[in-house]
């Protein structure tokens, strides 16, 4: 059965890699997301019920947002900067942490402000971004040199899908915490 079905996912990424990345993706935000709530529910004082609605969204925008634009991202460094030398790898690296990540991340905090129809969509941007840009730098920045030095060219978005399985468990986290607006008196 695993044979197979590795079988079926290799020959898919070939012939139709945005689709397959994109149902690969949507799989592991389900997992993330779903598990997160899991979580939440279990050990926080609250025990918020899971929500199905709010997991939708982040699959959505998750699943619809990274997988096509790593696809495409990943094949444009993959042409501008051959092969896995240091330098290679700390280029794209830079690359991928200072150029892509910025854009990806306040595009998931603004694109999920308008799927919950919040009055100001740039509010949890303004509030949680850079936290989550410099969670995201500890976690990637190692992950993406094994991704660039290691990891075959059509089975990238796969590799950051099964990391992001870990990495989306920390943004769903951060997105759920409250903001607490300190005065001082």
């Amino acid at each position: 059965m695993a044979s197979r079905l590795t079988s079926w996912l290799r020959t898919s990424l070939k012939r139709r890699p945005v689709i397959t990345n994109t149902m690969v993706y949507a799989t592991f935000y389900t997992a993330a997301e779903l598990s997160q709530q899991t979580f939440n529910k279990i050990y926080s004082p609250e025990k918020p019920d899971i929500d199905l609605v709010s997991a939708s969204r982040i699959v959505a925008v998750g699943s619809c947002l990274y997988a096509p634009t790593l696809y495409y991202w990943y094949k444009f460094l993959d042409r501008k900067f051959v092969g896995t030398a240091a330098k290679i790898v700390a280029t794209k690296v830079v690359s991928e942490q200072f150029i892509m990540t910025p854009v990806l991340l306040a595009a998931f905090y603004t694109l999920l402000g308008v799927l919950e129809r919040k009055e100001d969509v740039f509010k949890e941007l303004r509030e949680k971004y850079w936290k989550t840009l410099l969670a995201n730098q500890a976690f990637w920045i190692p992950g993406q040199i094994i991704n660039f030095a290691f990891i075959p060219s059509n089975l990238r978005v796969v590799y950051v899908a099964s990391a992001s399985f870990i990495w989306i468990n920390v943004l769903c986290f951060i997105k759920r915490q409250k903001v607490v607006i300190k005065t001082n008196i």
